[in-house]
């Protein structure tokens, strides 16, 4: 099977070398990936051999190793983390993430000291941080299944998991076609938590041992409320003294999303002349393309976040939400929460922050990546599913649920209400997935 291996890793080394100019092109036109390049190559930042006291450690002790590739897992394991910490207050945790995002939201919530770029799945990137961190276990979010990476953590004695694991539709057929090859790589997994059934059948169909699979849960249930930052408390200030109503959350937008939600607007104005859009682009790169196509609506008054004069009156406009971290507490001021990504077919994204605050939800057709989460919310009559344009083309699904909602309240009120207590209803992922590690122990 070492051949397998280094004709892997040879694919990858050749697909880097000619993807380059992309990866240039990236950091110079969107800054992306700019960051921890030495990381991901392989230099184990300094901080990391420091305790939280800053002085430097007496050889690198143990320690428990998490990985979050973005944001959205993140936010999965913060509780799995702090749970961790305190069943197990003398053992350091370590978290490391993919995206730049993720990377400061980890910093963030777990100290810059604990927190490193994921190195790239070379045996050359990857030794230095084993022999470095010496992890007892690797705890894995979702399904970040790195030949390199599991077979050599697996030889250095960690045990491995794989947290929060879900196979979704769009991945499932592909990897049953390698089902041959992923029998070998997966061996090196000790574990797998599943977050459904589902997930765990398909997990043993792409070659998962069996007798290592288990379901515990969703451990997005368990995310903490959000952080009411100060800006979501100054913004319903402002809103409420401006008369504004309806106010439109459209979170975590993609392209080809913006277009029929402004148009969307447009009509909304028309009847609720005091209506306000917060919208959200999912990507920071991406808020200066949007900032010029709210330009392009020239009926329609628009601010950045990032610029908001003191005097603007918040009402009959859109207010461009291009910060970091702020969403989830925004979506306290809404009258109704669009969920991005889902309109599009990009997945879908996150709907629990806005369930937090009892919001109504409406999310489109595409949320592949939150199957269960939303399969969930459905049979509890606790979000809407809408489709950008009717057949016709002209105003859509879209348009006519958000005027239909914004005119009765009791049925906002329920959704809402039946969102918040779904949320409530499903917890618990946590505290099983912290049981099964401590038997892995």
């Amino acid at each position: 099977m070492l051949a397998m291996y280094f004709l892997y890793s040879l694919t990858l080394a050749v697909a880097l070398a000619l993807s380059a100019p992309w990866w240039l092109w990236a950091m110079l036109r969107h800054g992306k990936y700019r960051f921890g390049v030495l990381e991901r190559f392989g230099r184990v930042p300094e901080r990391l051999m420091r305790p939280a006291t800053g002085k430097p450690a007496a050889g690198a002790p143990a320690c428990i190793w998490v990985h979050a590739v973005s944001v959205g897992e993140v936010l999965a394991v913060t509780e799995l983390i702090r749970e961790l910490q305190q069943q197990r207050p003398g053992t350091r945790i370590l978290v490391s993430t993919t995206t730049d995002t993720g990377q400061m939201l980890a910093r963030h919530r777990f100290g810059e000291e604990n927190v490193c770029y994921f190195p790239l799945d070379f045996a050359f990137a990857i030794r230095p941080y084993l022999r470095a961190l010496r992890p007892e276990l690797i705890v894995i979010a979702e399904t970040e299944f790195w030949p390199n990476f599991l077979r050599l953590a697996h030889a250095a004695g960690a045990r491995v998991a794989v947290v929060n694991a879900r196979i979704s539709d769009r991945s499932f057929p592909r990897y049953r076609r390698f089902r041959g090859l992923l029998q070998h790589i997966l061996a090196a997994v000790d574990l797998f938590l599943a977050q459904s059934h589902e997930d765990g059948r398909r997990l043993i169909a792409i070659g998962a041992i069996a007798e290592r699979v288990r379901v515990a849960g969703n451990l997005k249930f368990d995310v903490a409320p959000p952080q009411q930052a100060p800006f979501a408390v100054e913004l319903k200030r402002r809103l409420d003294q401006a008369g504004a109503f309806p106010v439109l959350v459209c979170g975590s937008t993609v392209e080809e999303e913006e277009l029929p939600l402004l148009a969307c607007f447009q009509v909304l104005l028309e009847k609720y002349p005091t209506a306000m859009m917060v919208l959200a682009p999912r990507r920071p790169e991406r808020f200066d393309e949007v900032a010029r196509l709210l330009k392009a609506f020239t009926r329609i008054r628009c601010w950045r976040r990032s610029q908001l004069p003191d005097d603007a009156v918040l009402s009959g406009g859109v207010l461009l939400l291009d910060t970091i971290g702020e969403l989830a507490s925004v979506y306290s001021v809404a009258t109704l929460a669009l969920v991005g990504g889902s309109l599009a077919p990009r997945g879908g994204h996150n709907i629990l922050e806005p369930a937090f605050f009892e919001v109504p939800i409406l999310v489109g057709p595409h949320t592949e990546n939150f199957r269960d989460i939303i399969g969930v919310f459905r049979e509890q009559e606790a979000v809407r599913v809408v489709r950008a344009f009717r057949e016709d083309g002209i105003k859509g699904d879209l348009t006519d649920s958000i005027l239909a909602l914004m005119e009765d309240q009791k049925e906002r009120e329920r959704l809402g209400r039946n969102a918040g207590e779904t949320l409530r209803s499903h917890a618990g992922a946590t505290t099983r997935t912290v049981k099964e590690l401590e038997i892995l122990l």
